[in-house]
């Protein structure tokens, strides 16, 4: 039986760029940044101070106070995003069968601001003070949990938890479970708020962020030779995939065909990509090959491209081993220059983005590249987008314990 196809056809995001996909887009052509100094804590004794926050953000214009306060900041931005997705999709809920709906929103990390508060509660006003929220706030599948609830959907329902590969592989699944037939639509992305000390503490004493403190907007420099780290991020990335004949019927708007997967794992170290970049460059062909494509079929990567010295060659040599004489027609970027790393979020937001380039003929670019490095040698959109067709990209992913996703994805056409 042929595997049913998928496509997307609803987005949302909050971004340290914009609350809303617009805005998003917009910042995103315009090469704006959105990291500046941490203004959630007193980073003072930190050796990075340095983040790309969520700004503006009103979560009254989605969750009433009461509801929000027993709720960690990583849930409100994964509703917002997930709401503003829907009302994209044009989708009547009342009009569809909502077992056949389902929801896999995820965290990488979880309620990092729910632990910090509730632990100081326990340490200074004893355990009776600790909220009895505190559990629900801090789970991953929470997010899921609550959007199934507020929207009555009864199909699939959970997370997908991979570090920086979450939202990738949450979006990933979905596909899945609609071309199994699981379900007609899903509501798939992540969500990442962890903008706390002890989160600093840890990507800083791992020596994974930057810590070019004079100069915040500069600090995310995908690929070039001076990057030093990462830039911590926070926000969300939902899409609402759905059967294609599904959405052709009820008349949707479609950005984009997900077309295809690729999941594998570097089975070589707990935090260090593979130097070869091996994993990475079996997700990417197996993502290409399960769209039923050749490699010279894709003009575009949207790039994991995190800034860090290891990420940033190994992905390099991983799209060089992959395509061979073709890496170099291929246009390369990472968004992570201008809206940091969103972690478990960040694979959400890169697929927007690449779902957006298909449909409006433009690619964002690697903004703060000024001195390239000779291990990484491709085009890689410097710092102004760049309008080009673009009939088939990938999206790529990679975290912590080894996990690689590469979605692929391509122009809708009948």
């Amino acid at each position: 039986m042929q595997n049913r196809r998928v496509v997307v056809t609803g987005l949302g995001a909050v971004t340290p760029i914009g609350n809303n996909v617009e805005m998003f887009w917009e910042g995103l052509l315009q090469g704006k940044s959105g990291i500046s100094f941490v203004t959630k804590f007193d980073a003072t004794r930190f050796d990075s101070k340095i983040a790309a926050e969520i700004k503006n953000f009103d979560v009254t214009e989605y969750i009433d106070m009461k509801e929000a306060r027993r709720m960690d900041p990583f849930t409100h931005y994964g509703i917002a995003a997930g709401d503003m997705a829907l009302k994209d999709s044009d989708l009547d809920l009342e009009k569809e069968d909502k077992n056949r709906i389902g929801v896999i929103l995820s965290s990488g990390i979880g309620g990092m601001h729910s632990y910090h508060s509730e632990h100081k509660k326990l340490l200074e006003k004893g355990p009776r003070r600790v909220s009895p929220f505190f559990i629900p706030m801090l789970i991953p599948d929470i997010l899921p949990g609550h959007f199934s609830i507020r929207h009555g959907l009864g199909g699939p329902n959970y997370s997908t938890v991979s570090a920086c590969a979450t939202s990738s592989h949450s979006i990933g699944t979905a596909f899945m479970h609609i071309q199994r037939g699981d379900a007609d639509v899903m509501i798939a992305g992540g969500a990442e708020g962890v903008m706390t000390e002890m989160s600093f503490a840890g990507f800083g004493n791992m020596k994974a962020i930057s810590t070019r403190n004079d100069d915040p907007e500069h600090a995310s420099r995908p690929f070039d030779k001076d990057r030093d780290g990462f830039v911590i991020g926070e926000g969300a990335g939902v899409v609402i995939l759905e059967e294609l004949d599904h959405a052709l019927k009820r008349g949707a708007k479609i950005y984009a065909e997900l077309a295809g997967i690729g999941f594998t794992a570097d089975a070589y170290h707990i935090t260090a990509p593979h130097p070869d970049g091996i994993g990475a460059a079996r997700a990417m062909k197996i993502a290409v090959s399960d769209a039923g494509l050749d490699i010279h079929d894709v003009d575009y990567i949207n790039a994991h491209g995190t800034s860090t010295p290891f990420n940033d060659k190994t992905e390099t040599k991983a799209i060089k081993s992959t395509f061979g004489e073709h890496a170099y027609k291929l246009a390369v970027s990472s968004i992570k220059s201008m809206v940091g790393h969103l972690l478990g979020a960040a694979g959400g937001v890169e697929l927007i983005a690449t779902a957006l380039s298909i449909q409006k003929g433009v690619v964002p670019p690697t903004t703060n590249y000024q001195i390239p490095d000779p291990e990484c040698d491709l085009d890689y959109v410097p710092n102004q987008a760049r309008e080009m067709e673009v009939n088939v990209a990938l999206s790529n992913s990679f975290g912590f314990g080894g996990h690689n996703v590469s979605l692929c994805v391509k122009k809708y056409e009948k």
